[in-house]
């Protein structure tokens, strides 16, 4: 007896602190915790079905058992003391099913099982679109006959609309590459704004361009040249930023051994100035087209810009004027590759500056490379840039950086713009520009790849070539 009251109360305690319990109005789990609440209850459902059943099985074997003791005439007392336990036995069987049914049904919260209905739902779906599916096989197999001579032969007869549409197919390609890169940007980790300056957040507004000034750990008078001639320093480079739009770094990964006395006089450098843009990347002079396309890829999703510039750190620059020169194209082409278009000769003897190692790509000794961008100095559109962020781990990288960006662009829809602005040579040449009124870009000695001895040279032609502090105050972008 005892024990049978206990069973009906825990079964009490049960219906009434179960979560899927509509007596406390406590809502349904969702989720694994769900299912196993309803596994539970149907557990809970046949084991009380079970015993039941087991226990009517038991009864009947003791009644019969009973019934053959008093036909053999023996144990009266005891058998009507079986009868009585029997009886209550029955009872509170009866009770402890209505119970177990009951405890089952509640921890289910429903007459049927909600993963049936879903699986309903999914499998009229899933018939729905193998119809239409069919559907649109069986109108394809019957058009097919009667439509394919005529579409050929519309093909046939208009070029222009074939050349329209693979126009539009990379137009649109392009655009869903800078759409999936700037959704990337803006989902992937960053760190938190406080730790960031506060041109170094991420969508907080527009820039006219960002200025990639390539450099390596041993070109620290260098840094310091260009930092004394044409790129602002300290309030002026904010202040630059802020109401030019125009974001200005020095660029460089880390060494070979990350943490070693390179990186740390870098940390110095940067701690002093706050004008470096670091990669994640190995520093290495054979692996420049894989430093300037994660150079592309990590300041577009850093700084939203309409162009993003790459620059040698020996090259002397005018940015009133590169600003200007960019600004024009800044609506007209939303896929502009700027800069000084060349077509240098492929170099496949071994040992030779500028030697190409995959010169048989490139057809017969002797030939020449494809169109592209000198690469002293060149900017690309967002566009162009979003591009390489997003298929960055795809493209090919050849022996010289502005080659590979070249064969990056070949296949799309890309304004290749040639301007020599963007590629004068140093005194006396720029000077008599300047002062004819076409101010030159940048400027550079082609016999060095850059203006030779620039740490001591590039303060002249800063001097003899420089637009003039206040142009840049004066520009209007």
């Amino acid at each position: 007896m005892l024990a049978a009251k206990g069973a009906i109360f825990t079964y009490l305690v049960i219906l009434l602190v179960s979560p899927s319990s509509r007596l406390l109005k406590i809502p349904p789990s969702t989720g694994k915790e769900a299912i196993f609440i309803e596994e539970l209850g149907w557990r809970v459902v046949i084991r009380g079905i079970s015993w039941c059943r087991n226990k009517r099985r038991n009864e009947e074997e003791e009644t019969a058992d009973m019934s053959f003791r008093r036909g053999s005439g023996g144990g009266g007392g005891g058998g009507g003391e079986l009868s009585t336990r029997g009886m209550v036995s029955k009872k509170w069987t009866f009770l402890l099913c209505i119970g177990s049914f009951c405890v089952g049904l509640l921890f289910i919260n429903s007459w049927t099982m909600p993963e049936a209905k879903d699986m309903i739902r999914a499998t009229g779906t899933e018939n729905s679109k193998m119809n239409l599916v069919s559907n649109d096989c069986n109108l394809r197999t019957l058009n097919k006959k009667g439509e394919s001579k005529e579409i050929l032969g519309k093909i046939s007869n208009t070029p222009e609309d074939l050349q329209t549409l693979d126009k539009t197919i990379s137009n649109l390609e392009v655009e869903l590459a800078a759409a999936r890169a700037a959704q990337e940007s803006i989902l992937a980790s960053a760190p938190p704004t406080e730790t960031l300056n506060p041109t170094e957040t991420t969508g907080t507004r527009k820039y006219l361009m960002v200025v990639g000034i390539n450099t390596a750990f041993s070109s620290r008078r260098r840094r310091d040249s260009v930092r004394a001639t044409w790129m602002p320093q300290g309030e002026k480079r904010k202040k630059m930023e802020e109401e030019k739009g125009i974001i200005i770094r020095f660029v460089i990964g880390h060494s070979a051994t990350p943490g070693g006395i390179l990186d740390k006089a870098i940390e110095a450098e940067h701690n002093k100035h706050g004008d470096f843009m670091r990669l994640d990347h190995v520093e290495g002079y054979l692996e420049l087209s894989a430093k300037t396309k994660i150079y592309f890829a990590t300041a577009v999703s850093m700084w939203d810009a309409d162009f993003y510039v790459k620059v040698d750190d020996d090259v002397h620059v005018n940015i009133a004027t590169l600003g200007m020169t960019l600004a024009k194209q800044r609506k007209t082409k939303p896929r502009a590759y700027l800069g000084c278009m060349k077509s240098g000769p492929v170099l496949a003897q071994k040992g030779v500056r500028y030697h190409e190692p995959e010169y048989w790509k490139f057809g017969e000794e002797g030939n020449k490379y494809f169109r592209h961008a000198t690469g002293q100095l060149y900017a690309i559109s967002k566009d162009l840039a979003s591009y390489i962020s997003l298929n960055q781990h795809l493209l090919h990288k050849y022996a010289n950086e502005d080659v590979s960006l070249g064969s990056w662009f070949i296949g799309l829809d890309v304004e290749h713009i040639d301007d020599r602005r963007l590629c004068c040579s140093t005194p006396p040449d720029c000077e008599w520009k300047a002062q004819a009124g076409n101010v030159c870009v940048a400027s550079f000695d082609w016999s060095c790849s850059g203006i030779c001895n620039s740490a001591e040279r590039i303060k002249e032609v800063h001097r003899r070539c420089g637009e003039g502090e206040k142009a840049l105050w004066n520009a209007s972008f």
